[in-house]
């Protein structure tokens, strides 16, 4: 049974105000009170055997400084281009200190704006027909984040503890030709040291968000839902997508210094973009529909960080 923390606490800020407050405890014991809020269970640390489980074991004690340039959304497009990746990268239009470097003049008519630090749908906005009112609300969104500096991560994911102060990455908004105005769809590839064992699709975020597992066969696990135990099965099966190879290849190339991390991909008309890496989904605090398949993804995560590789 999952509790819902958020309907318990509605409004985001006072959330946040109460997770700053315990700052002072440590991150084991606050991933333990977060973990038995979101999902009514017991976090075993020591014996993890879920994969949420193993989410929160990450969080606490894998220490590779890597990730710090990983999860930061402008230091990623230089990690790409360093890995001669570069070509996977969104068009960028530009990275910002502050909302007062960006001339409103400048700004296509279609964009997407973002944090660095990330922080969810609540930190992008996404603009398909700019103008007064879409600055206003830019302005209303990213001014008192910008102002903010960081610290601890709200959910205790150690990879953005390295970032001071968030900046803003505005980027050229993909879309798909055949149909500018729908949702892309979103691959996530959910990799173990290096392989990619199971593709997340998302259809229709913004409507009425569908999730499907496929394995790397591109065969859909039908019934497996998750993180968000809400959403359900796209009606139908997505065909494998141009150039799927490619994308398999480039999840293993960009997951391998890693014990786990997911890779968030766009496929536009067979050209492959890069979203982000994503260390710790839903914080480890989501679930799965069914449950046995937040076992299935544990036996993959091994969480002996005996050594550390940069490559």
């Amino acid at each position: 049974m999952f509790l819902n923390y958020k309907q318990l606490i509605r409004r985001r800020e006072v959330r946040l105000r109460i997770l700053s407050a315990l700052s002072w405890l440590p991150d084991t014991w606050m991933v333990r009170l977060q973990y038995k809020l979101h999902t009514g269970r017991t976090l075993r640390l020591k014996n993890p055997q879920r994969f949420t489980e193993k989410l929160q074991h990450y969080k606490c004690f894998y220490r590779n400084p890597l990730l710090f340039q990983i999860v930061d959304k402008a230091s990623l497009r230089d990690y790409l281009d360093v890995k001669g990746l570069g070509e996977y990268s969104v068009p960028l239009v530009g990275i910002f200190d502050s909302l007062e470097e960006i001339n409103p003049e400048d700004l296509p008519r279609q964009f997407v704006i973002k944090t660095t630090s990330g922080g969810g749908s609540t930190e992008v906005y996404v603009c398909r027909n700019f103008d007064a009112a879409a600055w206003d609300e830019i302005n209303s969104r990213f001014g008192h984040l910008l102002r903010k500096r960081l610290g601890k991560s709200p959910g205790r994911e150690w990879a953005y503890y390295g970032i001071d102060k968030p900046r803003l990455v505005v980027e050229e908004l993909l879309c798909d030709p055949g149909c500018p105005e729908a949702d892309l769809v979103d691959y996530k590839f959910f990799c173990f040291g290096g392989i990619p064992r199971f593709c997340q699709v998302i259809t229709d975020r913004s409507t009425n968000e569908h999730i499907d597992f496929y394995d790397t066969d591109w065969h859909r696990l039908l019934g497996v839902v998750g993180l968000n135990v809400s959403a359900a099965n796209s009606p139908m099966a997505q065909p494998r997508p141009i150039h799927y190879e490619e994308m398999l290849d480039l999840a293993a190339k960009l997951s391998r210094p890693f014990p786990f991390v997911r890779v968030d991909l766009y496929n536009v008309a067979g050209k492959i973009y890069v979203g982000e890496l994503t260390f710790y989904p839903a914080s480890g605090y989501g679930g799965f529909i069914p449950d046995s398949f937040d076992f299935e993804l544990g036996k993959l995560f091994d969480i002996n960080y005996v050594s550390i590789v940069n490559d």
